[in-house]
C-alpha cells in the first residue's frame, strides 16, 4: 500500500502588494501547503487586503485569514495617521511610512498560528535591497526574529524548529518582477500603492509606487499596474 505523503505546511504574510504575492507564488511553486495571513491594522486604505485575499485565492492557498490590529490607535506612520502626509519625494534616513514594530507584530502573530498549524515555515516577502529604510526589513532582524521564536514556544523547545523564510531578501525590484512573471504572478491584481483609492488605483508618486514602476522598467516588463490618472 503507498504512503501518503504529508504536504509540508508554511504560513505566508500576504499584504496585497508586489513582493507578498511573489512570496506567495515562490512558497506555492516550492510545494508548500500555504495558508495566507493579512493584516487590518489601521492602514491608509483597505484596496490592498482586497487584493490580498484575491491573490490567495488565485494561488490556491489553503486558508486566508485577516486579523484586525489597532496600529493606527499608535500612529506615529504616514500608513496609520492621516495627520502625517505620504512624501511624493524621496527622503534620508528611515521614513515616515515606517510602521513601528509592524513587522514584529505580524511576524509574531503568524508564529502563533503556524504552532496551532504544526506549520514550521513562515514566509515573508521583506527586502534588504529596495527596502527603503525600514529597519524591520533587514537581515539581521529576521535572523533575531527567528532565534527568538525557537526560544519562545513549545515547539522550539520541544525541537521542532522554526524557519523564517525571506526569498526576496536579496532580490532588485526587477528581479523580484521576472521571478514572479515566471511563476504567473498576474501584477494587475496587486497593489503596492502607499495611498490607493478605494479602486486600488495607485497615486504614482508616493515612494512604493517609483520602486515598483522602476523595477517593471528595469526587468524589461510592461507596467500592468492602475494609476488614478489613468481615469
Amino acid at each position: 500500500m503507498s504512503q501518503v505523503v504529508k504536504q509540508r505546511r508554511a504560513i505566508i504574510l500576504v499584504s496585497g502588494g508586489l513582493d507578498s504575492a511573489t512570496c506567495l507564488a515562490i512558497a506555492k511553486s516550492q510545494g508548500y501547503d500555504c495558508y495566507a495571513l493579512s493584516f487590518d491594522y489601521g492602514q491608509r486604505h483597505r484596496a490592498e487586503l482586497v487584493a490580498a485575499e484575491r491573490i490567495s485565492m488565485a494561488f490556491g492557498a489553503r486558508a486566508h485569514k485577516t486579523i484586525q490590529l489597532g496600529l493606527g490607535d499608535f500612529g506615529g506612520s504616514a500608513l496609520t495617521d492621516a495627520a502625517i502626509d505620504v512624501p511624493t519625494t524621496p527622503g534620508e534616513g528611515v521614513p515616515v511610512t515606517y510602521v513601528p514594530a509592524r513587522n514584529t507584530v505580524f511576524l509574531s502573530l503568524a508564529l502563533g498560528w503556524a504552532e496551532v498549524l504544526e506549520a514550521y515555515d513562515i514566509f515573508i516577502g521583506v527586502n534588504a535591497v529596495d527596502y527603503s529604510g525600514y529597519p524591520d526589513c533587514r537581515p539581521e532582524f529576521i535572523q533575531a526574529f527567528e532565534t527568538m521564536a525557537n526560544l519562545a514556544t513549545k515547539a522550539g523547545v520541544e525541537g521542532r524548529s522554526f524557519s523564517i523564510h525571506t526569498p526576496l531578501i536579496d532580490l532588485s525590484k526587477a528581479d523580484i518582477v521576472q521571478r514572479g512573471i515566471a511563476l504567473g504572478v498576474d501584477y494587475s491584481q496587486t497593489v503596492s500603492c502607499y495611498s490607493a483609492d478605494d479602486d486600488g488605483r495607485a497615486c504614482g508618486e508616493c515612494d512604493s509606487c517609483r520602486l515598483r514602476a522602476a523595477g517593471f522598467i528595469a526587468a524589461g516588463v510592461s507596467d500592468p499596474t492602475h494609476y488614478v490618472d489613468e481615469g
